[in-house]
This record gives structure tokens, sequence and C-alpha cells, in this order.
């Protein structure tokens, strides 16, 4: 295992830095120093070029600010924005569960605000056709000429370039970039590392290490009530646990959806290895090592299970998961320790090939709409949050109120990590930044070393993160002839897909029935939406 990550070590060094972001951890006490490849310092942009007076600005409003606030012009971090550049904001926020409906009837009426955040990968016709329809304008000239700190930034880090520009060349977004390969990683498997002690096993790393300690978890009773009523794993609703986070159908070098395999696009129900993982999940539940009713517990039934010292391993966040069971548990068991485990392999001592990894980018950012009738001051506006000391305003908040630096680090206060109203760490954070859930700017890993607070959820990032995952696509931009015709592909082999693959792993149907599940989605066309999709990585692989 890797070494416990400690407060106020900047970690990150440490780490493969997926966008090449390096965070400075020098020795003075005031001021953050800027590292090679951090968000630029804001520099002069030119003279006659001011800030827009006001703007109108459209976005989901995050729960995290909804729980205290009405706005996110309440937040610490944009008050003090209008300060510094005298821009007043005007945010429109679509109702809560409404936000995609609402975004569309915006775009078809032509009612558009100055900027639109929002995830442009939910965007069916892409951010190509908006540019055309001129729902939004490209951006890359006026980037070069007004957004010094942005400009430096993706000039240092050609990667994120690529992903935050369209097929057709048009970089359409100030984007949310996850700013550390720390904060890509933050879902897997977890397991009961008190159980594995009172069988006397370690974590698992193998299938067959999984088998022997799912048995163990089952036989001898280590809630110890004299009870047959461990259950030894939970997997998801789709019979996968992988879809997501790969853990299991990774240790056959797939997942359960799309990947690459040196440039060329498969999927993984497709490969014969994917036949193998179904069986294995299948003998597991014939064996009562998986939780027979897997496919109707929600979020509810789970918490119930891990609450009554019940369940024995499942999938999970290191925040929502390790960060919420084990405040809960440990003062009515003090033995109860949840452990993040790795993703599996076949074989001892191999390294992992697929683990969950978001993509530094996946679609969330600012456009700029062609309404906007000052479009260079709004860029040189959101320009200051990739500048240093955005960066630390959107990431920390107000300084000598929610974080102060010390030796070089920006430190929460505990007004945000000992909140005096009792609030969640997430939301007293997000009543002055957004480090918590995503905006214009880039998230600081530092960040996530303080809200992962317990040694448990640090420990299983760092574990969850050890894996190649060199088969997971990229950030991928379709054409709207080709979100369209896969969309309605997949819409059918998904449903065949959930139907064939819980029936074979509980029994419905044999392992035999497999084959005919693939002729199935052949025929739905499948094979056309790996084209589809292969065709899409290939115009990725050539941008520049």
């Amino acid at each position: 295992m890797k070494q416990k990550l400690k407060k106020p070590v900047c970690t990150s060094l440490a780490l493969a830095v997926m966008a090449g972001v390096t965070w400075g951890c020098g020795g003075g006490d005031e001021a953050a120093a800027p590292a090679r490849n951090s968000p630029g310092q804001s520099q002069p942009a030119a003279a006659e070029l001011g800030y827009p007076k006001s703007l109108t600005y459209w976005s989901a409003l995050n729960t995290n600010v909804s729980a205290t606030m009405k706005s996110n012009a309440e937040i610490g971090a944009y008050k003090k924005l209008e300060e510094i550049t005298g821009t007043k904001v005007e945010f429109q926020h679509p109702p809560a569960g409404q936000e995609k409906d609402a975004f569309n009837l915006m775009i078809a009426t032509n009612k558009l605000p100055d900027v639109i955040e929002y995830n442009w990968s939910n965007v069916p016709a892409g951010p190509d056709k908006a540019i055309k329809d001129k729902t939004i304008i490209r951006l890359n000239e006026l980037i070069e000429q007004h957004a010094p700190n942005l400009g430096k930034y993706l000039k240092e880090n050609p990667e994120i370039k690529k992903l935050i520009t369209t097929d057709e060349g048009n970089i359409f977004v100030f984007p949310f970039v996850r700013g550390s390969e720390y904060l890509t990683t933050f879902n897997g498997m977890a397991i009961r590392k008190d159980w594995l002690d009172k069988v006397g096993l370690p974590v698992p790393e193998t299938i067959e290490e999984w088998h022997t300690v799912l048995k163990a978890f089952k036989e001898k009773d280590p809630n110890g009530n004299g009870k047959a009523d461990e259950i030894p794993l939970l997997i998801d609703d789709k019979g996968t646990e992988l879809a997501f986070n790969n853990v299991f159908v990774g240790a056959w070098g797939i997942t359960a959806d799309f990947y690459q395999d040196k440039g060329v696009v498969k999927y993984g129900p497709l490969q014969p290895e994917f036949k193998e993982y179904v069986a294995t999940m299948a003998q597991w539940y014939k064996e009562g090592l998986i939780d027979k009713d897997y496919v109707s517990t929600d979020n509810k039934l789970k918490d119930a299970k891990v609450t009554n010292d019940q369940l024995g391993a499942l999938s999970m966040y290191s925040g929502s998961g390790i960060g919420k069971y084990m405040p809960l548990m440990t003062p009515k068991n003090p033995d109860f320790k949840l452990v993040g485990a790795p993703s599996v392999v076949l074989k001892k001592g191999d390294k992992p090939q697929i683990s969950q990894k978001e993509s530094p980018f996946t679609g969330i950012g600012a456009a700029i709409t062609g309404s906007n009738a000052n479009p260079a001051e709004t860029v040189k506006w959101l320009d200051y949050k990739y500048g240093q000391e955005g960066h630390l305003l959107f990431n920390f908040g107000i300084d000598g109120v929610s974080y102060t630096m010390k030796n070089n680090y920006p430190t929460y206060t505990d007004e945000v990590m000992k909140n005096p109203n009792n609030l969640p760490i997430s939301q007293a954070m997000s009543k002055y930044a957004l480090a918590a859930f995503s905006g214009p700017f880039i998230q600081d890993p530092r960040y996530m070393e303080q809200f992962a607070v317990l040694p448990e959820q640090k420990e299983a990032i760092e574990i969850w993160m050890n894996a190649s995952n060199e088969k997971l696509l990229p950030f991928l931009s379709p054409t709207a002839e080709e979100s369209t015709r896969f969309a309605s592909i997949m819409n059918d082999v998904n449903t065949q897909f959930d139907e064939a693959v819980n029936r074979i792993i509980m029994g419905a149907d044999s392992i035999d029935s497999y084959d005919k599940f693939v002729s199935r989605i052949k025929s739905m066309g499948i094979e056309e939406a790996v084209k589809l999709r292969q065709a899409a990585l290939d115009r990725y692989n050539n941008r520049k």
C-alpha cells in the first residue's frame, strides 16, 4: 500500500497527474507560489478592455448550494469576484430536476442569456452545431487575445486543449477541469476490514481470492451474532459492478461498455471474456455469495444492510460511502472498518488494467452565447478564474474566512471543517467556493485532500487509482447524425443487456443462453454502434 496521505503535504506531486498540472509546495507562509503548469498568474489584458458591467448567467443550482442559499450569487467566491471586476451577474437557475428540459426549451425559443454553464456532452447535436446555429460562439481567437490565464494553461496542457476542442477545431467552453488524477478516481470496491481480520484473510486481489473471502464471510459468522445473515457481496442493480467502476470485469481486461484496445474500439459484452465474467458472477450468486436481492436494492436498502452489520463488500464513493458509513457505525461498533479494495486481476501480482476513472474534462463548462453583446469582456471575466487568485478563490473561498495559507497550503478553516451550524463539509464549503461541485475553473487536489477527512478515504482513493486505464475512452464528440443513430441502437441494446445478464446471473437462464443474447444485440445494430464510436475516436486522435 502506498504511504498514507498527510495534510498539509501536497500529495498531488507524488501522483500521476493526468492533466499535467503540478501544484506548488514551497515554504512561504502567505501566498501560494504558482508552479509549472499550474493555472497561470493573472496577466494584464489589453488596457482598453474592461470587464462587462453586467451578465446574465444560466446554470443549474447544485444541491450543496441550494441547501443554504437561493442562488450562486450568494456564494462567497462570486460575491468577491463582483468586488474585483465590478461585474453584476444575474444568475438564472432552472428548477431542480428540470435542468435538461429547461435547457432544451431555452435553446428552442432562442431566449439566451450571456453565458450558459452546462454539461455539453448532454447536447445531442453537439457543440459544433450549437456554434453553427449561433447558440454559442467559437472561443479560439478570443481566448488567444483576451484569456491569458486559460491560454497559458492550455498551452502547457495540450491534452486538455484537445479535450475541449471539437472535431471541427472549435474551442467552445471555459472548462471545468479536474486538475489531478487524484480527482478523477473516486469510486471503487470497499470491504469490511474487521470481517477480514475475523476470518484471517487479507484484502483480496484476484478473482480466486475474492471467492475465498466471500465464502468465509458467508460461512464463518464475521458479524458475530450467531445468525447466518451475512451478505458477502452486493453488486449493482445491473449485475455488472463495472459499467462504472469495472471492479470485477476489469480482471478480464474488458469493460461492460465501449472501450479501446490499442486504438480499436470494442464493446465488452461482444467479447468471449465477458461471457466468462458473467459465468463467474452466476456461480457466485448460486453459492449465495452475492445478495439475492441485488436487483431491487436501492440506496435506502443498501444503507440498511450496511448499518445492520450485514454487508461484507460493495462498491461505493470515498465521500458518500466510506465517509458516511464509518462515522455512522463506529460509535456502536468500534471495530467497524471499511477499506478500499484494488480492482481485481486474474493473476496475482498483475497491475489492474481498468478501474473507475473520469476524464479530466467531461463536457462541463461555460459557453458564451450568440446573444452576448460583449464577448471579449466576458472572456476576460471568465479568465479570471484560471489565474492564481481566481484559482484560490473558486477552490477555497475567502482568505481568512473559509481558508488560510499555512506553509503555502490553502487550509480550510473551522468555518468549513467544523461548521458552527453543523453543516456537512460539502455544504459549508459551498457557501464560499465551488470545489465541491463544478464550474469554469481548475479543480485543485488540495480540496480533496481535506474533504476526505478519514485516512480510510485517502487510502481508498490511492488504491482505486492503481490501474493502467489505458483502455478507457476519452471524452468523444459524436456528430449529430452519429448521436441520433447511436442512441437509437443503444436504447434497445441496453434494455436487452440488463435483462439477459441479470437472468443469467440469477439463474433464470443458463450461461448457454449468452450466445443468443450476443446474436440479438448484433441484430439490433451493436456492430454499427462500435463503428460509430470508432469514427469518433479516430477524429479525436486526429485533433491537433
